[in-house]
C-alpha cells in the first residue's frame, strides 16, 4: 500500500531527535489507525515520551516527518500529559465546560454531562477539582483531550502512580475511546495492562524500534512466555530479544 492509499490516520516516517548531543530516536517509524490502542513501552530515558509527543505535533523532529490524516478535524490531536492539573477553584463540570467553550461555544451542558459520564465522573461534576483523586484527575483529563472528538489521541503514562483499580478503570476507558473511532497512543510500563488493551505494541529500545506488533504476535516472535519476558529480554540482550 503506497502513502496516498494508506488508511492510517497517524504516520511517522524516519523520525530522528537529539537534544545536544544526546541522540533519543533515530528513524524511528510506525503507523496507526482509528479504532485501535497503541502501547508504547520501553525502559525509562528510552524516548517513550519524546516520541509521543512528536507524534501529537507538541515537538517537531529534527529529521523525518509525522502525517497526520485527521480530514479537517476541528481538532486533530487530543493530548494529556502524565500530570494534568486544572485550576483549583473550579468544580469538575466548570472545568469541562470552560474547555468546551474554548473550542465551540455552542457545546453546552449536555455534551459536558455525557462525557463525564464517559469517563465515569457523573456524581463528582459538583466537586472542586483540587479534591479529586490522581485517578480522577486523569479521567478528568481524558475527557478533556476528548473535547471535540479528535482522530487521535496521545496519552503520556496515564497509570503511573495509581492502585490496581483505578489502573483498570483508566484502560477501560482508554479502549471506550478507541472503540468510537479514535487511534489511542499511550506510553506505559504496565505490561499485564498492555496485553488486555493493546492491539499493537511498539518496544522502544536504544533510540529504535526493537519490535512491533500485537502482544501475541512479539510473544511468538521473540519466543517467550509473556510479554514482560519479551521486555526483559529485549533489553538485556541489547535490542537483540
Amino acid at each position: 500500500m503506497n502513502k496516498t492509499e494508506s488508511a492510517a490516520v497517524l504516520e511517522a516516517n524516519d523520525v530522528s531527535k537529539t537534544y545536544g548531543e544526546l541522540e533519543v530516536l533515530k528513524d524511528v517509524s510506525m503507523e496507526a489507525e482509528r479504532g485501535r490502542v497503541y502501547a508504547l513501552i520501553g525502559p525509562n530515558g528510552s524516548g517513550k515520551t519524546t516520541f509521543l509527543k512528536i507524534l501529537a505535533g507538541l515537538l517537531p523532529p529534527d529529521s523525518g516527518e509525522v502525517l497526520r490524516r485527521t480530514g479537517g478535524a476541528e481538532r486533530a490531536v487530543g493530548y494529556l500529559p502524565q500530570q494534568p492539573s486544572f485550576r483549583d477553584g473550579f468544580t469538575v463540570a466548570e472545568t469541562l465546560r470552560f474547555y468546551t467553550r474554548l473550542l465551540d461555544e455552542k457545546m453546552g451542558d449536555g455534551y459536558v454531562s455525557e462525557a463525564l459520564g464517559d469517563v465515569g465522573l457523573s456524581d463528582a461534576s459538583n466537586r472542586r477539582v483540587s479534591g479529586l483523586s490522581g485517578g480522577m484527575t486523569r479521567l478528568l483529563g481524558v475527557a478533556q483531550s476528548r473535547v471535540g472528538d479528535p482522530p487521535i489521541m496521545a496519552v503520556d503514562e496515564p497509570t503511573s502512580g495509581l492502585d490496581p483499580e483505578m489502573t483498570g478503570r483508566i484502560f477501560e476507558t482508554l479502549s471506550g475511546v478507541a472503540d468510537n473511532g479514535t487511534a489511542v497512543l499511550l506510553t506505559t510500563h504496565d505490561l499485564d495492562k498492555v496485553v488486555r488493551h493493546a492491539d499493537k505494541v511498539v518496544l522502544i529500545y536504544d533510540r529504535r524500534i526493537a519490535g512491533s506488533g500485537s502482544p501475541d504476535e512479539l510473544v511468538n516472535e521473540h519466543e517467550r512466555e509473556s510479554l514482560a519476558s519479551v521486555f526483559d529480554s529485549v533489553v538485556r540482550g541489547g535490542g537483540r530479544g
